[in-house]
């Protein structure tokens, strides 16, 4: 059944039409003893060795053999030495090169970048031996190179010359042979007669594929997170511990039906595919006669440029060439003048001639006229002043704007829009919005971030307000209203080409000051059950040696404390909001206020708490809550634990919808709001500022930000809070 399966595939997808999908991504070749990367990419073995060891040359790369791609190469007939020895030599150090440590298997290099998908690739400290080969697809390469060659035969590797063309090959022996020998090999009643024997073949793998981590361990499952095969060994006590794994045959049987079933919906659409290519060849076509035309089109602009600039450029040069003669002649005119002046030359020997006259009716005659050149001579001596300038400035030329213009001309096309990152936005009184540009994009010269506040009905609309040029990925936006939504956009530049804008996200500002603060290390703050970062904007309530110790005086039940900890700075007036988060995977965490003159008999006088009904606000179901609730106490706590958030009853919340609904989804930031003044205080979903419980409190005294972790957990404040970026009076 396998045999016609196969035959019948061959015959719809001849061998040799898939040679595309059997080259290796770095040496353009046909595969050499393949790897499967993590990312499930395959890389030949040597071009992975070489882009760890940064091209250094491996001792034992000779010795891999590795197969040319060229059908005709003498080397296709030889057969490949074994992979698994090779491996062991690599792990046992008793091969060396200069890119491996001594004792070491790992390269000075364990990363690299797939060279199909870009991602890096750590292969950790056991390098390339914690890789698989892709048997497979060293099988399908063989058969290709079998079908490339045809003609050419493989020879037995037992005979004595003459030798003759093998008919089988042993995967047992790796090695092929031809009747007579392999007869006289595999005698029957020996255990060589048992050996399994394929056609003639100069690709042979193992039998059972060995797990790459535990050498000697059969793989018998496939890990579901990492998507690859691993021994029982890697699922008790590996890397995969934690990690949920199949059995071989499902997963078997559940990738072979996919693929399956993959590959007869592509053969199924055959006939949509040749017209998508159909489609795709008219689009080539039309794009070589658009890409024609818009180079036809852009030798004319440019010509047409070129021609201006020309008639400019002799224009210009014409004006030059007559403005430089007509000076020149003007200069030569003067110093012919001026040579007139000199003694027995020009004017001063005419002269002096003129005075040998002895008749004074004939000098009389000519020494009138000659007397006035002489005085216009004498003048022009006295107040000597160049015929002309020497200066061209009248012809400099300021093309600046012009050599803007072109610079600023764009080729590219439109740059792609960036995207502005929700997770790293953060808007207060002030807005930090960050963005990021798609991947493969080009470079853009800088960003415009626009804002606006989003109208109510009864508000008109107001306009979109720009910012100044940004030339990072962020930009921080001032003076925002309290308590409003707003709007944001951003686009990019690139050679004075813009964008279309990114997808408009909203943030609402919060309905007061931001209040800043850290946590304070000296107050109440327990060094045994909390630890606090360097920072001081993170606290983990974490498990140690107090509960145990605590176990010894406890038969029954659980034993559990509430620890404090509270903000290093107080509020004693006015309107003041602060955010944070807590971790979904707190057991549980209380959160709030609390005045001066209670946080004394907190850290003064602790008790252990047995019963959620210790605190009148803890959130849990308990009588004494609703008793006291209106009371005005001088602290709220809010409780919040395992993913959710407990309201209190007889809470007044923000919307009718939440009355009665007690247990809510933990926000990913939690916002308080505390009014001294009012005496009140807000817990807020700090993404969408929806209030989710609000009380009144007592504010008698110095009110400070508490928080109150039990059994694991952590609180992180926000970066505007722990920053004191902004005042709070």
């Amino acid at each position: 059944m396998m045999t016609a399966i196969s035959r019948r595939s061959s015959v719809q997808v001849p061998i040799k039409n898939i040679e595309r999908e059997l080259i290796c991504p770095i040496c353009k070749e046909l595969f050499t003893h393949p790897l499967i990367l993590p990312c499930q990419h395959s890389v030949c073995h040597k071009c992975v060795k070489e882009l760890l060891l940064l091209n250094h040359e491996d001792s034992f790369s000779t010795d891999a053999g590795s197969e040319c791609s060229n059908p005709g190469s003498p080397r296709s007939r030889v057969p490949s030495p074994s992979m698994e020895r090779l491996d062991r030599l690599v792990r046992s150090g008793s091969v060396s090169s200069p890119g491996w440590r001594r004792s070491s298997v790992t390269p000075r290099v364990t990363t690299f970048p797939c060279p199909g998908c870009q991602h890096d690739i750590d292969l950790g400290e056991r390098g390339i031996s914690m890789l698989f080969r892709n048997f497979t697809l060293e099988s399908i390469v063989e058969r290709y190179r079998q079908a490339a060659r045809a003609a050419v035969a493989i020879m037995c590797n037992m005979c004595k010359p003459p030798v003759q063309e093998a008919t089988k090959s042993c995967m047992d022996c790796k090695a092929s042979y031809c009747n007579e020998c392999f007869k006289l090999h595999h005698p029957w009643g020996t255990p060589k007669a048992q050996h399994e024997y394929v056609g003639p073949t100069t690709n042979f793998r193992p039998k059972v594929l060995m797990c790459p981590e535990h050498e000697m361990e059969k793989v018998n499952m496939y890990c579901e997170v990492c998507r690859r095969p691993v021994c029982h060994l890697c699922k008790l006590g590996g890397s995969h511990a934690n990690h949920k794994v199949t059995s071989m045959s499902s997963a078997y049987k559940i990738l072979k039906d996919k693929l399956s079933k993959s590959i007869h919906y592509l053969i199924s659409k055959e006939d949509q595919v040749r017209n998508q290519i159909s489609e795709l060849e008219v689009l080539i076509h039309e794009t070589e006669e658009s890409g024609q035309l818009a180079e036809r089109r852009a030798n004319e602009h440019f010509e047409r440029l070129f021609e201006t600039l020309q008639e400019k450029k002799t224009e210009m040069l014409r004006s030059i060439e007559q403005s430089r003669n007509c000076r020149l002649d003007k200069f030569k005119s003067q110093v012919e003048e001026y040579q007139g002046m000199l003694e027995n030359s020009g004017l001063v020997g005419y002269a002096q001639e003129v005075l040998k006259e002895t008749d004074q009716s004939c000098f009389v005659q000519t020494a009138k006229q000659l007397h006035v050149r002489v005085q216009k001579a004498t003048e022009s001596l006295k107040t000597f002043q160049p015929a002309a300038s020497p200066s061209f400035d009248e012809f400099f030329l300021d093309t600046s704007k012009e050599e803007s213009l072109l610079k600023e001309l764009s080729f590219g096309g439109v740059p792609d829009p960036p995207m502005i990152d929700l997770s790293q936005s953060r808007v207060y009184n002030e807005g930090l919005i960050h963005w990021r540009l798609p991947e493969d994009s080009l470079p853009t010269d800088h960003h415009v971030l626009e804002y606006k506040k989003v109208a109510t009905e009864d508000e008109a609309k107001s306009k979109w307000q720009m910012s100044d040029h940004v030339y990072g990925s962020s930009t921080v936006v001032c003076d925002l209203d309290r308590y409003c939504r707003y709007a944001f956009r951003v686009r990019s530049c690139r050679n004075g080409v813009y964008s279309p804008y990114s997808p408009e996200v909203s943030f609402h500002t919060p309905p007061a000051p931001v209040f800043g603060f850290l946590f304070n290390e000296k107050c109440g703050f327990s060094v045994e059950r909390l630890q606090l970062s360097k920072r001081r904007d993170s606290v983990e309530s974490v498990a140690g040696m107090a509960f145990l110790l605590a176990a010894d005086r406890v038969q029954t039940g659980s034993y559990i404390c509430l620890d404090y900890i509270v903000g290093d700075t107080g509020i004693s007036h006015g309107r003041h909001y602060w955010a944070f988060r807590v971790d979904p995977s707190s057991y549980m965490v209380k959160v709030g206020v609390a005045s001066d003159s209670k946080l004394i008999e907190w850290f003064h006088n602790p008790r252990d708490t047995s019963s959620p009904r210790y605190d009148h606000d803890s959130g849990h179901d308990s009588g004494s809550e609703d008793t006291c609730y209106d009371l005005s106490q001088p602290f709220t706590l809010v409780t919040m634990g395992m993913g959710k958030l407990f309201i209190p009853k007889a809470s007044i919340t923000a919307s009718a919808g939440d009355h009665g609904n007690r247990v809510l989804p933990l926000p990913q930031r939690i916002g308080v709001c505390l009014d001294y003044d009012a005496g009140r205080v807000f817990f807020y979903d700090a993404d969408t500022m929806r209030c989710l419980y609000e009380r009144q409190v007592d504010c008698s005294g110095t009110m400070y930000p508490a928080f109150g972790l039990m059994g694991g957990g952590a609180v992180h404040l926000e970066e505007f809070i722990t920053a004191k970026r902004l005042s709070y009076m």
